[in-house]
């Protein structure tokens, strides 16, 4: 399946893995932020990969893909440094935050955790 510039997160970006989450979330330090607790691995490969954990005690099945969805959306708007996997975990206060609140606050813990590429020539 190809991908051109207007798809949404690429299927390569993405933990899907039990196991990878396992892994990340047991080896590595958590950083907690308002509703989101990040997890960071760094390694060797030229990719990065973001795993999303939406708990059911958020919701229902649509409210949970729905926040997957939107957390796929603010990634796809930043470009990002190689060489890691994160996993993000959200919190149940997200249900009372706006898109915005969302998208802030996510963004303002990457930046801290310097996951993002300030310019586009990196």
């Amino acid at each position: 399946m190809a991908f051109t510039l207007g798809d949404s997160m690429k299927k390569i970006n993405i933990l899907k893995n039990s196991r990878d989450f396992t892994r990340i979330i047991k080896s590595f330090k958590s950083v907690k932020y308002k509703d989101y607790i990040i997890y960071v691995e760094k390694k060797e490969p030229d990719v990065y990969k973001f795993g999303f954990s939406v708990g059911k005690k958020i919701g229902n099945a649509v409210t949970r893909n729905k926040i997957k969805r939107q957390l796929k959306n603010i990634l796809d708007k930043k470009r990002f440094k190689n060489n890691f996997n994160c996993v993000i975990i959200v919190g149940r206060g997200i249900l009372e935050r706006s898109f915005a609140e969302r998208e802030e606050n996510l963004i303002k813990i990457l930046t801290k955790l310097d996951l993002i590429k300030e310019h586009d020539d990196e």
